[in-house]
This record gives structure tokens, C-alpha cells and sequence, in this order.
């Protein structure tokens, strides 16, 4: 056998073994198959998405649909709640795999991020303390208004929000506040808007499920006009495991056949927000 036939007889030869094993998964999904552990990065304090409850555990509908995902997968699922602004900036270095916490996936944000999927629509809205004698979003021109630091409450109030992703409707600005205050999350916006009309802030832009959870859990404060646009919300991960992603799209595809997303929608806000219609 000659030296060429030689070297066809071994390409051949590795090719046939390389063919013989599944593509290799990528380094994200391996190091979370091999601990079978998916760690997952949400807020502590942002119900009824994600709470920490009366058992000091972890709870709400961002923490159920993470550990539906984790189920799809064959692993347990563990928390961590680092600040928003630290989960949107990127450079995650292996501090955590996944995010499930109600990111709206844009065309700036998919520069660091891949969003496998979308899995569930909501309102965004306005609120006001208890007293305000606001009436309509027009008598907040000119007022002191608070949202979460780098969230698309926080982007709308400030005039620069850009709704690009698949799905999402078409909106107005309807405010124009004198002053937008950021905050860590709604929670604490709502905590300074509880202290009176005008007193720190006179409204605060959040979600609609987040602002009726604070109603319900007795803060005086209340919804004033229709919501202000709606947002697709998304599974993000870093990019570098197409594996992953596809992993993850597959268990949302499947939560959402099988009814799982609507259920649990319909457990924490009372209505299906796993679809627009």
C-alpha cells in the first residue's frame, strides 16, 4: 500500500469514527449536564414573577417556568438574584447559565444575548399612589416618575424605548415626566411611591401583574389609564452554546403544547399571558 493510499485508508477511517458519536454539546450545556445542575439567575424581589416567600424560598412564575425548563432537561435547577443591571450587562463567567426573569429580548440586548425563546406577553403600566388626583397619563407630564435601572419601563419613561423584537405591538409615548428616578427593581420604586403623592415620586412604570401584586399586597397604590405597551418576554443566555439554546427552545416548545406555560400563567396573574390571543 502506497503512502497516499495509506493516508485515504486513515482519513476514511477517522471520519467513519467521528461519525459513530453524537456532535459534541457545547461548553455551557456540558458543564451543566456533567453537574446536572442548571443555575438560573432571577430577582428576589420582583412578585409575582419572583419572590422570596413565607418558607424563604424562592417562588412565582419566572421560578416555576425555570424549573419546568430544568425538568426538560434532566437537571435540578438552583437560584441565584444578582441586580438586573449586573444580569444585562453580560459577562456572566459561569456565575450562572441561564436568565429567567422577564427580559424583553431587543436588538441591542441580543448583541451579548441569545433569546431561545419567547414565553410570555405582558402589559406594561403605570402607577400612582393612592391619593394622586391624577386621572389620566397626560396629568403626570411634567411629573417625578421612578422604573427599574436599564429596563424597558425605564427606557419608555425616558422616551428611548425600542420594542424590536418579534411580536411585539406598536406603542405611544403617553408620558413626560420632569425627572426619572431608577431603581434597583419595581419593589423598591413602589416602596418610595407608598410614602404619599409627590412625596419621593409621582408615579412608577412596572408591569401590570407587578403593580396588581403590590394592590394585593396592600401598598396604596393604583393602576391609572390603559397599559402603555406589551412586551414579548424571553429565555436569555449568553452566546456560544447553539446546543443550549436549541435545548431550551425545545422544553419552552413543549411547555407550550402540553399546556404547562398556560397553567402557570393562569396560577400567578389569574390569566393566560403565554400568548397574545
Amino acid at each position: 500500500m502506497t503512502f497516499w493510499n495509506r493516508r485515504q485508508v486513515a482519513m476514511a477511517a477517522l471520519a467513519l469514527a467521528l461519525g459513530a458519536y453524537p456532535a459534541h454539546a457545547g461548553a455551557v450545556l456540558d458543564r451543566v449536564t456533567a453537574a446536572g445542575t442548571l443555575k438560573v439567575a432571577t430577582d428576589a424581589n420582583w412578585a409575582p414573577q419572583s419572590f422570596v416567600n413565607a418558607n424563604n424560598e424562592l417562588d412565582g412564575f419566572d421560578v416555576d417556568v425555570a424549573k419546568a425548563i430544568g425538568k426538560h432537561l434532566g437537571v435540578k435547577v438552583d437560584f441565584v438574584t444578582p441586580g438586573w443591571d449586573i444580569i444585562t450587562a453580560g459577562n456572566w463567567a459561569g456565575r450562572w447559565d441561564m436568565h429567567v426573569g422577564s427580559m424583553t429580548p431587543t436588538k441591542k440586548r441580543a448583541e451579548i444575548f441569545d433569546f431561545p425563546a419567547v414565553y410570555y406577553y405582558t402589559p406594561a403600566a403605570v402607577a400612582v399612589h393612592k391619593d394622586s388626583k391624577a386621572k389620566t397619563l397626560a396629568d403626570l407630564n411634567g411629573k417625578v416618575v421612578g422604573a427599574t435601572s436599564t429596563s424597558t419601563f425605564e427606557a419608555y419613561a425616558k422616551k428611548d424605548l425600542a420594542l424590536d423584537a418579534a411580536g411585539a405591538p406598536a406603542f405611544e409615548y403617553k408620558l413626560n415626566p420632569k425627572e426619572v428616578h431608577s431603581y434597583e427593581n419595581s419593589t423598591t420604586a413602589f416602596d418610595d411611591l407608598r410614602l404619599g403623592d409627590g412625596v419621593r415620586l409621582d408615579a412608577v412604570v412596572s408591569s401590570l401583574p407587578s403593580i396588581l401584586d403590590a394592590v394585593k399586597a396592600g401598598y396604596p397604590i393604583k393602576q391609572v389609564g390603559d397599559p402603555v405597551f406589551y412586551e414579548p418576554l424571553a429565555i436569555a443566555i449568553e452566546h456560544g452554546d447553539p446546543e443550549l439554546s436549541a435545548k431550551i427552545a425545545d422544553a419552552v416548545r413543549s411547555m407550550k403544547a402540553d399546556g404547562t406555560l398556560s397553567k402557570l400563567s393562569e396560577k400567578w396573574y389569574g390569566q393566560d399571558y403565554s400568548k397574545t390571543n
